[in-house]
Formats: structure tokens, C-alpha cells, sequence
């Protein structure tokens, strides 16, 4: 599966003040939405290594946080009607399998990280790419490799929110901004997981801290 290039999840910044920044995770209440408790129907594949995380970051630009906590591989590439032209990016997802016989009564919860713009992805169609260990965690005990073995699976899935204990947002400034251009990745966010818009304004000697 081809991943595309780009910053979903990045928002980009031509700034004319000098900011000074660092690793930020705020206490502030962040709104949440109405959550639907809806099951709706879609299909679902597995790419990169099967115990994997499918891909180094993907169009949303996490990078290597996609292994590590709190993302941990479970982690996936949405076709372009979820990943919304990059504001999916973030978004949690409940995903479940059909078949009693090898699937969990338990689904897996998934972050989008990517997008899948072809294939299984075309045409309009509601698709989930998951990372190989994401995808083998819909499998009942012992059953994951057979459940990889399947290829395309029919699921149902539901946007659920996003659970990160202790911290209602977090980012980073990204390498290679200077005085006078800021690039700022948000790396999650409690509660609704995605993020539409961002505002910055300068903050004044004696505001920080």
C-alpha cells in the first residue's frame, strides 16, 4: 500500500515573533464532542511487519512515536473519507471483526496516523489499514497470525475518544524552525484525539511560567 507524503497532522506556522518552545502538555479542559455509540460498517487490511507498527509515522507526521507510548503500534491508515484531508489525523477508532470463530468479542482500539488514498481505500469506501499488530489484536488468543492470513476483513468500527491519562494535549515544535517560522506537530490529544484548527498569539514577558 503506497503511503502519501504530507502534514496531516502538522500545523505549519510563518511567524515574525520569536517564540521560545519546548515539549508542552497542558492541563487545560479540552471540549469534548457527543460521543455516537453506533457500530457502522467497513473492511479492513494489515500492512509493514506482522507484529509491527505499518509504517515510520505516515502523512500525519508522527514519526517513530507511532512505537512508543502512548501510540504503541496501535496505529492505522484510514481512506480519504475518515482522514478528511488531514483532520482524521489523531482520531481514535474502536474496530472489531465478524468471524466468532477467530475474532474477539473485544475490539481494538486504533489511532490514525496515515492515510490510504488507493486500492482497498478508492472509490469512497470506508477502509481501515492497520498496522500489523493493531490488526492481529482483533484475533482471539493465539488465533492472530491466522486472522493476518485472511487479507481483507469486513469490521465495524466507531470513533471512540482518545485516552491519554494525565495529559489533555501535547506537542512539539518540529526541527527546522527558526525566528521566524514555527512548524508545531500535535502528538495527541485527550478526549477527541483530532485537531481542526490551532490559534497562537505572543506570549509577553512574565505571561509563561
Amino acid at each position: 500500500m503506497q503511503r502519501r507524503g504530507g502534514f496531516g497532522g502538522i500545523v505549519t506556522l510563518c511567524c515574525l515573533v520569536l517564540f521560545q518552545c519546548s515539549m508542552v502538555s497542558t492541563a487545560v479542559p479540552v471540549p469534548q464532542r457527543k460521543v455516537d455509540l453506533h457500530w457502522y460498517p467497513a473492511t479492513a487490511t494489515w500492512y509493514g511487519s506482522p507484529d509491527g507498527d505499518g509504517s515510520d509515522g505516515g502523512a500525519c507526521g508522527y514519526g517513530s512515536l507511532v512505537d512508543v507510548k502512548p501510540l504503541r503500534a496501535r496505529v492505522g491508515a484510514v481512506s480519504p473519507v475518515l482522514f478528511k484531508n488531514g483532520e482524521g489525523c489523531g482520531a481514535c477508532f474502536k474496530v472489531k471483526c465478524l468471524d466468532k470463530s477467530i475474532c474477539s468479542r473485544r475490539a481494538v482500539t486504533i489511532i490514525v496516523t496515515d492515510e490510504c488514498p488507493g486500492g482497498y481505500c478508492a472509490n469512497g469506501r470506508t477502509h481501515f489499514d492497520l498496522s500489523g499488530a493493531a490488526f492481529g489484536r482483533m484475533a482471539i488468543t493465539g488465533e492472530s497470525s491466522q486472522l493476518r492470513n485472511r487479507g481483507e476483513l469486513p469490521v465495524l468500527y466507531r470513533r471512540t475518544p482518545c485516552k491519554y491519562p494525565g495529559k489533555n494535549i501535547a506537542f512539539h515544535v518540529n526541527e527546522g524552525s527558526t525566528d521566524y517560522w514555527l512548524s508545531l506537530l500535535v502528538e495527541f490529544e485527550d478526549g477527541d484525539g483530532d485537531v481542526g484548527s490551532m490559534h497562537i498569539r505572543e506570549l509577553l514577558a512574565g505571561q509563561f511560567g
